[in-house]
């Protein structure tokens, strides 16, 4: 399945959690392009949004990340490798990994500020939808969830237009609900399937999602 934009096909994600519309709901963006969908998500249901970022840690030479750091101060490791793998390279890299986990969180900390700190009231006791552009893995989940546990939600949901079949086993295991317009058994790249690319900086991402309540007249 393919998009004109993200906008797009954030409308036809709305459509699909509609029911949730007499709810008490927080969405959370898992990436920029997560913003632009969940913008439309959150405006159809008169929902409250925030962004949670993340920041990659790769050891030398690795394509993959071995862990990651969010903007709410967890730490993660990628479940796509092994125990054994994990317990080797945390070993071996442990002082390495340490000082990239403080410079990421430090990093973190400039981007998002005091206006972008995703506030625990507004989760406790709402219907969580967890939304990105694109999943072509569980990691960004994974970390999500992990920052989930400490707070008493409702109900947990993740929504995505397009995502790999890997990545819906997770959100199958990890949710109480999940809505994916489109499952791609060869996922290619997230922007490989909208014809506009184009995101915002990090900076009027955080004026949409400011500015959320005030559009929801307007659908």
């Amino acid at each position: 399945m393919y998009f004109r934009n993200r906008a797009q096909a954030g409308r036809e994600l709305a459509r699909e959690l509609a029911h949730f519309s007499n709810q008490n709901v927080a969405v959370i963006a898992l990436s920029p392009g997560g913003v632009i969908v969940g913008s439309q998500v959150a405006m159809q249901l008169h929902a409250s949004m925030a962004m949670l970022l993340v920041e990659n840690i790769y050891l030398p030479g690795e394509p993959d990340a071995i862990a990651a750091m969010s903007s709410v101060g967890t730490f993660t490791y990628n479940n796509m490798f092994s125990p054994g793998q994990l317990e080797e390279a945390a070993g071996e890299f442990h002082q390495y990994i340490e000082a990239q986990r403080i410079e990421k969180l430090h990093k973190l900390n400039m981007i998002v500020g005091v206006e972008g700190e995703i506030k625990k009231d507004h989760l406790r006791h709402h219907v969580v939808i967890l939304v990105s552009d694109g999943l072509n893995n569980a990691f960004s989940l994974d970390i999500a969830a992990g920052y989930l546990k400490t707070i008493d939600i409702k109900r947990l949901v993740v929504a995505t237009p397009i995502a790999s079949v890997p990545a819906v086993d997770r959100m199958h295991l990890m949710s109480d609900e999940i809505r994916c317009l489109s499952v791609l058994p060869n996922y290619m790249f997230t922007d490989h399937y909208y014809d506009d690319n184009i995101i915002p900086e990090t900076e009027d991402l955080f004026k949409i999602i400011k500015n959320i309540s005030r559009n929801w007249s307007l659908v």
